[in-house]
């Protein structure tokens, strides 16, 4: 699928993920906006490996609102438009009901669940139909058993997938799908630092494949939601590990 002349907006975009749907879209002849919180080292690497005619990065965080407007004008500064925004960006606490606390409660919801909507709100009015919103969601949110640490993560996951649905429906007159992918555990430094070799090695076995993914397979799902061949698809939730996780 090419994605010559478009735009692809990625927040949470330097490394893990993120960077492996930035170079995915930039493969396939996109222009890429590359949202980074803090990893600055990290975006400007990727900006030099797509070329700097192609890629930009640009500081924001996505639970501040204005910070939000400042990515958004900066796109459309550069590109003059947005043809598919995935906000990537998440904030995972790590605190069960004892030990949570309000200020993780609150950056969790603002990171999770007001950042990717109001960047969808901020970017609507410069995409055309044909265009696209991903959001990047977790199989936990449909997983038989959750480990307790994972409680605000996991139901602002659940926020998300139900914002799908009433996004799709809500855009579908002006021609832009909304939908998300829902990976299961994937090799990335935030996965491995959360977890030792026997823990990982114990989430790898309830996948079919005997293993956690890679982020270019993350990436590679969410291609396929931006293709011409998935016009049909929208307001869905697609899982992209083949089994739970946490089953």
């Amino acid at each position: 699928m090419t994605l010559s002349g478009q735009v692809v907006v990625v927040a949470g975009a330097s490394k893990g993920i993120g960077r492996a749907i930035v170079l995915r879209a930039a493969a396939a002849g996109a222009s890429v906006v590359i949202n980074y919180m803090s990893d600055v080292k990290g975006a400007n690497s990727l900006v030099a490996q797509v070329g700097s005619d192609r890629a930009f990065a640009v500081r924001a965080d996505i639970s501040k609102i204005a910070e939000i407007d400042e990515l958004i004008k900066a796109t459309v500064a550069r590109f003059g438009r947005i043809d598919v925004l995935i906000p990537n960006a998440a904030y995972v606490p790590s605190s069960d009901l004892r030990n949570v606390t309000e200020e993780e409660f609150e950056l969790a919801f603002a990171v999770n669940v007001k950042g990717p909507c109001f960047l969808a709100k901020k970017a609507l009015p410069y995409m055309q139909p044909g265009s696209n919103i991903i959001f990047i969601s977790t199989d936990l949110t449909d997983a038989s058993s959750v480990p307790a640490h994972f409680l605000l993560y996991t139901s602002t996951k659940a926020a998300m997938n139900q914002m799908v649905k009433v996004l799709a429906r809500d855009l579908a007159h002006m021609g832009i799908r909304v939908n998300a992918i829902s990976p299961g555990a994937t090799s990335t430094e935030s996965f491995h630092r959360a977890q030792d070799d026997t823990g990982a090695q114990m989430i790898a076995s309830h996948n079919p494949f005997n293993r956690i993914g890679e982020p270019d397979e993350i990436a590679a799902a969410v291609s396929l939601l931006w293709g011409k061949d998935s016009v049909w698809i929208s307001g869905q939730v697609l899982r992209a590990n083949g089994a739970s996780s946490w089953r």
